[in-house]
């Protein structure tokens, strides 16, 4: 069963499998393999009938070497120090594959959601701004939105960061809405470079993205943004799921209208009559390009061997493990991984962060036109070191790139006495 892989000694061997490549001391491998700091807190926040719960917070920072840790803050009952850790890492390497920078960090609260209004979300997420308050700034640590977190969330703190301060420091967080000093661009960024990396990737393999078949695993904003924006480019969507299961129709579907369809129901399940299939059928689909994007460990060692897609662009966070790596390698299959896929969100979060501290704003077509020069220029890269060193799988080439860019800036630092 997938799921079971430890993210955070997923993240360990796909570094070790990478420095190989660079001959790396085992002393500057293991700090790599290593977040500095771990912030783990209780937060004790007032239920709406007077009663107080409390709740497990983390914040974890891998990485400053190339700059101030930036990472994600997301909301999730399967939260746990190790896949913060995990997280902030992957954060870490994404950032330096796309020469954004950044450190990497990541945060989450052991929570559904679901279960709370939202006044308590709001006194929730404020008490959690104000554990974080000493650690994050803007020249130190940006979070931003991940699983279940939006505008809304980074709206409360950045408000209560600069209450607390006595401040204005819109760059003290990403993600914001507009009004507030977000980005254009940024709520479809990650979808976005998810799109962009499978064309680059076809076009690298020789392959028309055109008409070729899709499925996506996980219909939040990454995998819908995703879809759309791969439809737009002449593919054909055949199959997306979320949570509660998914939809298969092999001659294509409507992948905004689908998005309107779970928008009003709350799920993709029953739009258009089409034949009901399960995330498990949907990953082991007979399809061009699959999208992973809900969570880590969608596909491992097992599921791997049933995987017929031919290229896999993964837009949730380390949706494969190691052992699948190992699997899909065997089979020639394609692997773009997250920390290139994915790198929209905190590329344009890069973008906005430069236009708060300048107090400037871009227009949306600049910012997507940013972002593909970033992304392109990035895959690029990530063939070159794949070609170069004869890596395995794409994965390790870009943690070869990744790796080589963070090891530059710490020895150009120098070390304290």
């Amino acid at each position: 069963m997938a799921g079971q892989a430890n993210p955070f000694e997923s993240l360990q061997e796909q570094v070790d499998d990478a420095a190989a490549f660079l001959d790396a001391p085992p002393d500057v491998v293991t700090r790599l393999k290593n977040p500095e700091r771990l912030l783990e807190t209780n937060l004790t926040f007032e239920r709406d009938d007077g009663s107080l719960e409390t709740v497990r917070a983390y914040r974890s920072q891998f990485n400053g070497d190339r700059g101030p840790y930036k990472g994600g803050i997301r909301y999730h009952p399967g939260v746990t120090r190790d896949e913060v850790k995990a997280l902030s890492g992957w954060m870490a390497y994404k950032c330096a594959v796309v020469d954004v920078p950044y450190g990497g960090g990541k945060g989450g609260i052991a929570i559904d959601p679901a279960d709370y209004s939202e006044s308590e979300l709001e006194r929730l997420t404020r008490a959690f701004a104000t554990e974080l308050r000493p650690l994050i700034g803007e020249d130190r640590d940006i979070p931003a939105p991940d699983v279940n977190t939006g505008q809304r969330e980074m709206n409360w703190i950045k408000d209560t960061y600069e209450t607390l301060e006595n401040t204005t420091a819109p760059g003290v967080i990403t993600g914001k809405a507009l009004d507030s000093g977000g980005s254009e661009g940024r709520v479809e960024a990650t979808g976005r470079s998810v799109a962009l990396a499978a064309r680059e990737a076809f076009d690298w393999l020789d392959r028309d993205l055109a008409g070729a078949t899709v499925a996506v695993q996980g219909y939040g904003n990454a995998g819908s943004i995703a879809a759309a924006l791969l439809a737009d480019l002449g593919a054909d969507v055949v199959a997306v799921s979320d949570s509660s299961g998914g939809i298969r129709a092999p001659d294509g579907l409507d992948p905004r209208a689908v998005k309107d369809h779970k928008a009003e129901t709350g799920s993709v399940s029953g739009y258009g009559r089409f034949a009901a299939i399960t995330n498990e059928e949907l990953l082991t689909l007979d399809v061009d390009l699959l999208v992973p994007a809900a969570l880590e460990n969608a596909i491992d060692g097992d599921l791997a061997a049933d995987v017929r897609a031919d290229v896999i662009a993964e837009a949730a966070n380390g949706p494969l493990t190691p052992d699948a790596d190992d699997v899909l390698a065997e089979k020639d299959v394609y692997v773009v991984p997250d920390i290139l896929a994915n790198a929209g969100g905190v590329t344009v979060s890069y973008f906005e962060w430069v236009q708060n501290r300048q107090r400037f704003y871009w227009t949306e077509s600049r910012v997507n036109e940013e972002l593909e020069r970033v992304i392109t220029e990035a895959f690029e890269g990530i063939v070159d070191a794949f070609e170069a060193h004869e890596t395995p799988n794409l994965r390790t080439a870009a943690y070869v790139v990744a790796i080589d860019r963070i090891v530059d800036a710490a020895d150009q630092a120098g070390n304290w006495p």
